[in-house]
């Protein structure tokens, strides 16, 4: 079990540098009320979960130490869907609530889809 905390630990921290760094990035190229990073973080983390699940599975893996490291820590310290709620409050509170709406539906449709994808082109 210790193992297993180790991988879950090690990869939500290289996830969680990754989100930091996606938000620096975007943040250098786009300064607008839509919260891009999250949405871009969220999206790719999307297609991340489907794709790697995909070759995990192709390769029967999806029940080792990997999946630990990948899907349930770094997946999981990349995406932020937390984040995600916390800025749709945010919108509708400050009377944007067509953007927040326009947010949360992209959002949804293109997560499942990408996750989808990611399933589809791993196989």
């Amino acid at each position: 079990m210790i193992k297993t905390i180790f991988y879950i630990a090690f990869g939500g921290a290289l996830g969680s540098i990754l989100r930091y760094l996606t938000s620096v990035l975007v943040s250098k190229f786009w300064s607008n009320h839509f919260p891009l990073a999250t949405f871009i973080t969220n999206i790719l983390g999307c297609f991340l979960i489907g794709f790697l699940i995909g070759i995990l599975e192709k390769n029967e893996m999806a029940n080792g130490n990997l999946k630990w490291f990948l899907i349930t820590g770094f997946c999981g310290g990349f995406t932020t869907f937390s984040t995600f709620g916390y800025e749709n409050t945010v919108l509708f509170q400050a009377n944007n609530s067509i953007l927040a709406f326009a947010y949360i539906a992209l959002s949804v449709v293109l997560g499942i889809f990408s996750v989808w994808f990611g399933l589809f082109i791993s196989k």
